[in-house]
């Protein structure tokens, strides 16, 4: 999706976004200076600044010196670039950051602060993408063991549980 052209408004505070022009990528960022902070990234632009090796030093000179207000978690956040309701996220399985996405436009908002401590999770989306296989083999284990449990007394389904759970995890 396009760059967000039009002027918006902060789905956390209700403030209006200033645009913020990132040389390095050629796209425009939304940015609350003027409320809470947040950042909204249209579809695909968050992938540009996720990693410690990305350059986000004009995103953080906007928001540095700044006092920002703290808006209310418990509402609703509307995506300001389509007006699809928002859906809280975790950034990883870590689960210490919650990102608002947009399953609609594919945007994504994020409160002050939370891009840092998003780079500060993994070094680069190799990690991250390590760890959700990790995570998931380890889920998907856990289920095929239980089902396995579960069927004993039934040799055939137990059998073809073995073979699945081999096949998943390489064992």
């Amino acid at each position: 999706m396009a760059d967000t052209l039009k002027q918006i408004t902060c789905p956390a505070c209700g403030k209006e976004m200033e645009k913020v022009f990132i040389p390095s990528e050629g796209i425009n960022l939304d940015i609350c200076t003027q409320g809470c902070g947040g950042i909204y990234f249209d579809n695909r632009e968050f992938d540009k600044f996720d990693e410690k090796n990305e350059d986000i030093s004009v995103i953080l000179e906007k928001l540095d010196g700044k006092n920002f207000t703290k808006p209310s978690e418990n509402l609703t956040r509307i995506c300001p670039n389509c007006g699809s309701k928002m859906v809280k996220n975790h950034s990883s399985i870590l689960k210490e950051v919650q990102v608002d996405d947009c399953y609609n436009c594919g945007g994504k908002f994020l409160d002050n602060s939370e891009l840092v401590k998003i780079r500060e999770e993994y070094d680069n989306n190799e990690q991250r993408d390590e760890d959700i296989l990790r995570y998931l083999y380890q889920q998907v284990g856990q289920e095929l063991a239980e089902q396995e449990r579960a069927y004993a007394e039934r040799p055939q389904e137990k059998t073809y549980i073995r073979k699945l759970f081999n096949k998943l995890t390489g064992l």
